[in-house]
């Protein structure tokens, strides 16, 4: 039987698609040091630079001293709720302005346990189609029926909120504001226009726009003045906050009827007290003190022709992509190349996600280094 995984192992590494963990030495700040060599990583979403930044993790475990353990042994619904986790799910609710908050262990938790409960049977979900993974996993595992339009295309949307919608009790709609492999942002203002013309509920994925668009980082939503628009806004901790998590913040029927129906929340043993403390206290410490830094990073994402901090690189097949990224490592850079499924067929790329810590010119350096590789 161990023959039939390994050839499709033998497969994936004859296509250029067999994926492996990378063994890295450390990571500070912009730099990553691999195989003993010292790079700048474009392949982080460290964004704000608190991962791995030993003078915050310093400063924090100052002010924590003893008051959070490092494990939770327990569900929240069982014994794994102390007042960390309320403490950070009020702050959530207070700065969107919701009724209330649900914390999640990831984003991936967070979107696969609220897309397979939030459609019953009856129900329906519209998806734009380059939806994160953990979106569609959520769906396929859903008792409702989902349709997944073009990706931002509003106007196959429509028609098909008005072909569908019809045939349904309850109707979901749900986009990622920034989407991770593109770097483009969703039409929020039509969504909106949309959600209520057809009586839907939307769903928004802030993930990678939490604590980098916005005046306080709450969002693409906060910059267009429609948090309040949104029925559910999921964000994380792991990228922008540099810390661990995720969370869901609503109404609270929406909130109370996850807490009770979303398995990946039910079944997971909760975070550690003192990740769920750190989060709280970037927020209330560090965030605040970002704007600048922020707007300079997306202005220079702006400059290389991306909506966003995420700035795709679309090579076309594996293997051209994989020898980029060797050029890229060997001149100091370090990527990764993305690769079907991740993204579709013929459109393998560098994804170079910016953080504050990279300047405009090791960017572009980057830029055209690739563009060198693709005219050979």
């Amino acid at each position: 039987m161990l023959k039939y995984y390994q050839e499709i192992i033998n497969n994936l590494k004859q296509d250029s698609h067999f994926r492996d963990i990378k063994n890295f030495n450390r990571k500070d700040a912009k730099y990553i040091y691999f195989q003993d060599k010292r790079l700048i990583n474009l392949s982080s979403n460290n964004y704000l630079g608190f991962a791995d930044n030993i003078e915050i993790t310093k400063e924090f475990l100052e002010y924590a001293k003893d008051q959070y353990s490092f494990g939770s042994a327990s569900a929240r619904l069982l014994t794994g709720t102390l007042p960390a986790y309320s403490e950070l799910e009020k702050l959530i609710s207070n700065i969107f302005k919701k009724e209330n908050t649900l914390l999640f262990n990831s984003g991936y938790h967070a979107n696969v346990g609220i897309n397979s409960c939030i459609a019953s049977r009856g129900d329906v979900i519209f998806s734009d189609k380059l939806n994160h993974a953990s979106i569609i996993d959520g769906m396929k595992l859903s008792d409702g029926k989902f349709f997944r339009y073009p990706h931002n295309n509003m106007e196959a949307l429509e028609k098909l909120l008005i072909r569908e919608r019809k045939n349904f009790n309850n109707a979901v709609i749900v986009s990622e504001s920034v989407f991770s492999m593109d770097g483009d942002i969703a039409d929020i203002e039509k969504l909106v226009e949309l959600k209520e013309k057809y009586n839907c509920l939307l769903i928004l994925d802030e993930a990678h726009a939490f604590g980098v668009f916005g005046q306080i980082g709450l969002g693409v939503t906060e910059t267009l003045g429609l948090t309040d628009k949104i029925d559910l806004i999921i964000g994380t901790f792991g990228k922008a906050i540099g810390s661990t998590g995720a969370f869901v913040t609503g109404n609270k029927i929406l909130i109370d009827y996850l807490t009770n129906k979303a398995r990946s929340f039910i079944f997971s043993t909760a975070l550690a007290p003192i990740n769920i403390a750190f989060s709280k206290w970037i927020i209330e410490n560090k965030l605040p003190y970002t704007f600048e830094k922020r707007m300079n990073m997306l202005k220079i994402g702006q400059k290389a022709g991306s909506q966003s901090h995420i700035i795709p690189l679309i090579i076309g097949t594996n293997k051209d992509t994989v020898d980029t990224c060797e050029i890229l490592f060997h001149n100091g850079y370090f990527t990764l190349p993305i690769r079907p499924p991740t993204v579709p067929e013929g459109t393998s790329r560098i994804r170079i996600s910016l953080t504050t810590d990279i300047n405009e010119k090791e960017l572009f350096d980057a830029i055209s280094l690739v563009k060198q590789k693709q005219q050979q």
